[in-house]
């Protein structure tokens, strides 16, 4: 039994001997679709993309103009606080405020989202023309060689 082998009931379906290669099987109902190696790895590629377009987006929706008005939601409560409001109208405000706060954080990280996301798999798109490019290009510069020789 070596290393890089894989059993199925006791068959070897996969070593270093039957280098077939293994597709990825998905079952959605009656139907059984085979990724290709490639789309696999381009749909691992889309979510990394996807990932990195959410963490971006969730570092960067607290930026300046949410910690300003969440101090402006400070010196309000504060105010109404020396003035002698009471705490049962002081409370709502301050829950109102940091509400609002939350909520402006929320939308601005989700067009953020949005807008990293977009980037982030035009990028993707445009790795994979340059690949494809490159590819070209080299089938190109070996056909030439091949017609100088």
């Amino acid at each position: 039994m070596g290393e890089n082998n894989l059993y199925i009931l006791g068959e070897n379906v996969a070593s270093q001997e039957n280098a077939e290669e293994l597709v990825v099987v998905n079952g959605r109902g009656d139907t059984l679709e085979a990724d290709t190696p490639a789309e696999h790895i381009d749909k691992e590629k889309e979510r990394i993309a996807i990932q990195r377009a959410k963490d971006r987006a969730r570092t960067a929706r607290w930026d300046l103009n949410i910690a300003v008005f969440l101090f402006a939601v400070l010196i309000i409560v504060i105010i109404l606080l020396f003035q002698g409001v009471p705490l049962e109208v002081v409370a709502p405000v301050a829950i109102f405020g940091l509400a609002m706060v939350w909520l402006c954080g929320w939308r601005q990280g989700r067009q953020l989202f949005e807008r990293y996301c977009e980037e982030e798999l035009a990028r993707l798109e445009y790795e994979r023309t340059r690949q494809v490019e490159e590819t070209i290009e080299e089938a190109v510069r070996k056909a030439i060689r091949e017609r100088h020789r």
